[in-house]
């Protein structure tokens, strides 16, 4: 892709550990990571921390500052024959060069025990050196065996002073940023900015980019508080519906619903479906959640999923819709027994 048709979160991604803010407690001088890249020592690691903290990116800066190849993996899209698939190109590049290969495995608390197992004794080798990334407390969700060979570090949300910082380079950098649109922001506007990324690198980038279009489009050259406010509304509404946003969101709708939370659950169906999801998608997960996490405490609740699911074909949206929030909150409420899968699995 070209890079000026890049957005420009990814073309200010740092790509050197002096350029890489905000976690100085993980990759400042005198850590372990800023001596592994340092000294040429890297080891296999997960690194824990919300989204848009630099997950990612360290692991690009790791590769990069030591030579090796680097091999993004996701632990969504992918199965146990596509880590086979990784593990004969790392062997490869060993054997053609000496040339070690970091795994980057984006949300490996996704990984089952079957893909995880998989890749065990390559980490414990030395084949691949290994870096996970996840959202989730790394200690509930991989196997001890795999825990055990990788050094755990927390990443925080990123200050407002880190963000302050990205965005101001973000506005002047002529080579990557927005530097020769000569567009300049109010400092309230880049306030609220820091404020509403709540820590996040990528969505302050993303609502920089988007109040940046809207301020050339209007023919204004200081992005004020007011264009700040608009963007921001407009970015929540951009959804990805087969990337990291989708699987967050329908995650979140899930864990609204398994936890009784109607207000939740309403609240995390309207975000997909105003953002364009499939609404048979959802009703095909609540069908699933209706067996699976209501079962036999509520016989009904199948029927109301399956009810919903039905009425959408016959009236599409938006009327069908309603009938999918219908669902969404009955199971919300029905009570819940898992009795019915953890037999299921036992029996089989």
């Amino acid at each position: 892709m070209n890079s000026a048709k890049k957005p420009l979160a990814d073309r200010m991604r740092p790509k050197t550990l002096s350029q890489f803010k905000g976690q100085d407690h993980v990759a400042g001088p005198g850590t372990a990571i800023h001596n592994a890249i340092c000294y040429d020592q890297l080891f296999s690691m997960i690194l824990w921390g919300p989204p848009g903290c630099g997950k990612t990116t360290l692991a690009r800066i790791m590769s990069v500052e030591t030579g090796a190849a680097f091999t993004e993996f996701s632990a969504v899209l992918s199965g146990v024959k596509d880590i086979r698939a990784v593990i004969t190109s790392a062997q490869a590049a060993l054997d053609a060069d000496s040339r070690r290969t970091l795994l980057f495995v984006d949300e490996i608390h996704r990984f089952n025990k079957s893909q995880q197992d998989a890749f065990l004794p390559h980490v414990e080798s030395g084949l691949i050196t290994l870096v996970g990334a996840t959202t989730e407390n790394p200690s509930f969700e991989v196997i001890s065996a795999l825990l055990s060979r990788c050094k755990v570090f927390v990443l925080k949300p990123l200050s407002e002073k880190a963000l302050t910082e990205i965005l101001t380079a973000a506005l002047n950098d002529k080579d990557n940023g927005l530097g020769q649109t000569a567009l300049t922001m109010a400092h309230k506007a880049l306030s609220q900015l820091t404020e509403l990324a709540d820590g996040d690198a990528r969505r302050a980038l993303n609502s920089l980019e988007i109040a940046a279009e809207m301020a050339l489009a209007e023919k204004e050259m200081v992005i004020s508080p007011e264009l700040v406010n608009r963007a921001s509304a407009k970015q929540l509404l951009r959804y990805d519906k087969t990337g990291e946003e989708h699987y967050n969101l329908i995650s979140a709708l899930h864990k609204s619903l398994r936890g009784s939370d109607p207000d939740a659950a309403i609240y995390w169906l309207q975000r997909m479906l105003i953002g364009g999801e499939d609404p048979l998608y959802i009703a095909r997960r609540m069908i699933r959640f209706a067996s699976e996490d209501v079962g036999n405490a509520d016989p009904n609740a199948l029927t109301v999923a399956l009810n919903a699911t039905e009425t959408y074909r016959m009236l599409g949206s938006p009327e069908g819709e309603l009938a999918i929030s219908q669902a969404a909150l009955y199971l919300a409420t029905a009570p819940k027994s898992n009795r019915i899968y953890t037999a299921h699995k036992a029996a089989a």
